[in-house]
């Protein structure tokens, strides 16, 4: 696995932020004397966090791709704030802008999963100018109510745990439906990207419960006017790429076919016995990950 360096940055509102910056492999960019590649910028679903990336990035990376994985504000190695109402895509995207200008980036594609596809097509309506090109993972401006409920009903909800067994039977009880053939080894490294250990040796997941207040209250919609404008626009004037779980319930067939008539163009892939969200390293997501990132510079 290839390691990162790390990326301490400020908000333009002074929060801590942080993300894991991946060189590309270095064998990659000398062979056949391929010109630079645009930078791949990856962001991670609401309760989730950078090393969601950990086994993407290095294969982008040996792609001959720059990869920066973001901690979202209130998640991961990211300061919380101090006002949860700042938890919401506008100001998500903004903190992407500013990571972007520190690092000197005038274009980038993005992979957004689940919350990080909705930055995605946020940063679409505002900076355009931004985005080579897109891949959204099992999300969309238009969203089944029965996935959002299910996902308000857990997001923020856990208290400390005692075990690393423990927290992973947390994470198996609220995504096997989405995961029936993941492994007990599978749901342990997932629980030692989720939490994290504090000074009494309890396990906390690493986000601030108050990242879920919108999704609690209900002030995250289905679907909105303003959503599906900033889908069209991402979708209709950049290469995108829609990646869909076949058992999401998220994103179910009615939704996905809805993006697929808005944006004739869009390129579409789905991950057999898998929901919301896939990691993007089953064998049909990384295929066509890899068939889409050909085509764009």
């Amino acid at each position: 696995m290839s390691t990162f360096t790390p990326i301490s940055y400020t908000s333009s509102d002074g929060l801590a932020l942080y993300a894991r910056d991946y060189s590309p492999c270095a064998a990659a960019e000398a062979a056949g004397g391929l010109p630079a590649r645009l930078p791949v910028i990856c962001i991670h679903g609401l309760t989730r966090n950078s090393s969601d990336f950990d086994e993407l990035a290095p294969e982008l990376a040996r792609l001959g791709r720059r990869v920066i994985a973001v901690d979202v504000r209130g998640r991961g190695h990211s300061a919380r704030d101090p006002d949860p109402a700042n938890y919401n895509p506008v100001v998500y995207a903004g903190d992407i802008v500013k990571l972007m200008e520190d690092l000197g980036l005038a274009r980038a594609v993005f992979i957004g999963t689940s919350m990080g596809g909705l930055i995605t097509m946020t940063l679409a309506a505002r900076r355009l100018d931004l985005i080579g090109a897109a891949i959204i993972n099992d999300i969309g401006p238009v969203m089944s109510v029965r996935g959002l409920e299910r996902i308000a009903g857990y997001a923020g909800r856990c208290g400390a745990l005692a075990s690393w067994d423990e927290a992973a039977g947390y994470l198996r009880d609220i995504n096997a439906c989405a995961f029936p053939a993941n492994s007990d080894e599978e749901w342990g490294k997932w629980a030692r990207r989720a939490f994290e250990q504090k000074d009494d040796g309890q396990l906390a997941l690493r986000y601030d419960p108050s990242i879920a207040t919108a999704i609690q209250t209900g002030k995250l919609r289905p679907t909105s006017l303003a959503a599906r404008m900033a889908f069209r626009r991402l979708a209709r004037r950049r290469p995108t790429l829609l990646v869909r779980g076949a058992l999401s319930d998220l994103v179910e067939p009615e939704q996905a076919e809805w993006m697929r008539k808005a944006a004739p163009e869009l390129h579409y892939a789905e991950v057999p016995n898998v929901g919301h969200a896939p990691m993007l390293t089953e064998p049909e997501a990384l295929d066509a990950i890899r068939r889409f990132l050909a085509k764009v510079p």
